[in-house]
C-alpha cells in the first residue's frame, strides 16, 4: 500500500459522491482542508499519511464500506458474484489524436467537445475515458480497432500498461518496466520500437489502463 494509493482513493470516493476531497472532508465534519495537497507531504517533502480517523469518518459521512475503499485503494472494484457488468458511456478518442492539446487538461482529464462515446463496462474513475488503437504500432499485444478504457485516478505499478503523455507533447503505451521516485521505464508492447527512461519531470501524466475490448 502506498500513499499515492490512499489519497486517489479518497479522491475518487469524493468525486463517486459529487464532491471534491474539500466537500467531502466539510461533510464529514473535517477541516476543509484535511485533504488538501499541502496536507499530503511534511514540510520536508515526506509523504503523509491520512489519519485512520479521518478516514472512518469520511467513509461514515459517504456511505461507503471499507471493503469498498479498499477497491478504490486497489483501482479496481469486484463485482458481486452472478451480476452483469453495469455499462457506462465514456468519452472516446483515436490514440492518434490523443496527443492535441484540445482534448486533454493539464492533469490528462478529457476536455472540449470534440470526443465520441462508446458504452464500455462500469469502472469507478469519474474522469476515465477511452482509446480506440488504429495501425499496427502495438502488435501484438493491442491491434487495429481494440478499445482501451484508460483510468487516470488508477494507482499504477510495475507491469501495469499505462497511456504517457510527456512534456513534448508525445503519447505513447508502455508497459512499466520500473518505477523509481525519480525516473520511469517502460517496455514497448511492440518489439520493433523502443523502451523509453524518462524522469519524472519529463513526463505530463500518465495513466493507467484498465480493461481492453479484444
Amino acid at each position: 500500500m502506498r500513499h499515492e494509493d490512499i489519497w486517489r482513493a479518497i479522491d475518487t470516493l469524493a468525486a463517486e459522491r459529487g464532491l471534491s476531497a474539500s466537500g467531502l472532508a466539510r461533510k464529514a465534519g473535517l477541516d476543509a482542508t484535511t485533504f488538501n495537497p499541502s496536507k499530503r507531504s511534511t514540510a520536508d517533502g515526506h509523504a503523509r499519511w491520512p489519519s485512520t480517523e479521518s478516514v472512518s469518518k469520511v467513509l461514515e459521512a459517504a456511505d461507503a464500506t471499507l471493503e469498498e475503499f479498499a477497491t478504490l485503494v486497489s483501482g479496481a472494484r469486484a463485482l458481486p458474484a452472478g451480476s452483469r457488468p453495469i455499462t457506462r458511456r465514456l468519452p472516446l478518442i483515436a490514440l492518434t489524436q490523443a496527443a492535441l492539446p484540445s482534448y486533454f487538461d493539464e492533469a490528462g482529464y478529457p476536455v472540449g467537445t470534440g470526443w465520441d462515446e462508446v458504452g464500455l463496462p462500469e469502472v469507478s474513475d469519474p474522469h476515465a475515458y477511452a482509446i480506440e488503437v488504429g495501425g499496427d504500432s502495438l502488435e501484438p499485444v493491442y491491434r487495429d480497432g481494440d478499445i482501451a478504457i484508460v483510468s487516470p485516478l488508477a494507482p499504477i505499478r510495475r507491469g501495469d500498461r499505462v497511456v504517457i503523455k510527456d512534456r513534448k507533447g508525445h503519447v505513447m503505451v508502455r508497459e512499466i518496466a520500473r518505477r523509481s521516485a525519480r525516473r520511469v521505464d517502460a517496455r514497448s508492447l511492440n518489439p520493433a520500437r523502443s523502451d523509453i527512461s524518462l524522469p519524472l519531470e519529463a513526463i505530463a501524466w500518465m495513466h493507467r489502463i484498465v480493461w481492453v475490448s479484444q
